[in-house]
């Protein structure tokens, strides 16, 4: 396979992201991109000269002349755009958080295998450079034996509106972000390639709705603590009431070391301007006054080197770093998570609960409490 052709389903941020990070591999062309909404498809095809646009993915997916679609899309349509595209024969890369629940994750990962083709889960922190490095210093023994990683990313909220809505998202904060500390967790800790990370035997969580209740049910702001067999434990911290702009953190403790990744302000320009400017980072506010100005954004979150990584995947017929099966592992986690904060109790795993969303275990029946919030 010469080139791996590619189309975009979803044309707002991420799919942005995502077509920016396809640019830079030489072997991936965007052929196609589809979106509900007929201009926003036209033109974000119109803007990037690709050549052709829809406004039903399923019209996408049949074009003989692909192989890879990736999803850009609310979180309720992410398993019904996986069936779809595993039954057209493609191979398919799904945004965070994987699905609604362990049931649509379990449909899709068996949907792909039937259809042959690759599940890949688009956790970015796992190809993140400073991040990456990071895992290296881990795996060399530079920093011993892990006892405590810690990871947070905070901001003051999404940035379209259905992620407020837990029909649409199935959560708040914790199922937003939380998922990427869970991905990074495990990816630490597993082997240098990448694999066979420890099983995590509870979770205990803290959820909380400080500024954003006029807009949510879902939270805003997270605490998750994940015991992983072996007895190093990851401290999620994640939130959508933080102003300021973007942060995301990562720092790992170990028997013979200690090492802190500020991933995107260790990668600013320190910049004071007195009238201010159009853009700094992800989330800011007013750039008037000191501020962090970032460069190379999408290569330092490592969505070039995910999409490169993807695409290898595709033309050399080899195992994804982070599969479907990855996405199903840091939804369960997410999953008990939520659990705990509804109960106000640690859970243990696994934890099975395949038609349950995240947002009714901690505001449904299923918590068995009414949570404070």
């Amino acid at each position: 396979m010469e080139k791996v052709r590619v189309g975009l389903i979803g044309s707002q941020f991420i799919s942005g992201i995502h077509f920016q990070a396809l640019q830079s591999v030489s072997a991936a062309e965007v052929v196609a991109v589809a979106s509900p909404t007929a201009n926003h498809a036209r033109d974000f095809a119109a803007e990037r000269s690709i050549d052709r646009w829809f406004r039903d993915y399923r019209e996408l997916v049949e074009m003989a002349e692909l192989d890879m679609v990736v999803l850009g899309l609310p979180n309720d349509l992410h398993c019904d755009a996986v069936l779809t595209a595993a039954a057209a024969g493609k191979h398919v890369v799904v945004e965070k958080p994987m699905a609604l629940n362990l049931d649509e994750c379990d449909r899709m990962i068996a949907a792909c295998q039937a259809a042959g083709v690759k599940l890949m889960y688009a956790e970015e922190l796992c190809f993140a450079p400073k991040y990456v490095r990071l895992k290296q210093l881990l795996d060399e023994g530079a920093l011993g034996s892990p006892f405590l990683i810690k990871q947070s990313e905070k901001h003051d909220g999404p940035h379209a509106p259905w992620f407020w809505d837990v029909e649409r998202s199935g959560g708040g904060v914790a199922l937003d972000m939380g998922c990427h500390a869970v991905a990074f967790f495990r990816w630490m800790l597993s082997g240098p390639d990448g694999r066979h990370p420890p099983a995590v035997t509870s979770v205990t969580a803290h959820l909380a709705t400080h500024v954003h209740r006029d807009k949510t049910r879902g939270d805003d702001e997270a605490l998750i603590v994940v015991e992983f067999e072996g007895g190093c434990r990851g401290v999620a911290e994640e939130s959508w009431a933080k102003l300021g702009g973007m942060d995301d953190r990562a720092e790992v403790y170990g028997t013979a070391g200690v090492a802190y990744a500020d991933l995107l302000r260790g990668n600013a320009i320190q910049t004071y301007s007195r009238d201010g400017y159009g853009y700094s980072v992800e989330k800011a506010g007013d750039t008037k006054g000191w501020s962090f100005t970032i460069y190379e954004e999408a290569w330092n979150y490592g969505f070039h080197q995910e999409m490169a990584h993807f695409v290898d995947c595709v033309r050399g017929d080899r195992q994804p770093l982070v599969t479907g099966e990855d996405g199903r592992a840091a939804l369960e986690i997410i999953l008990a998570a939520y659990a705990s904060a509804g109960s106000r109790r640690t859970i243990e795993l696994p934890f099975q609960t395949a038609a349950t969303r995240p947002i009714d275990l901690w505001l449904g029946s299923d918590s068995g409490v009414t949570p404070s919030r």
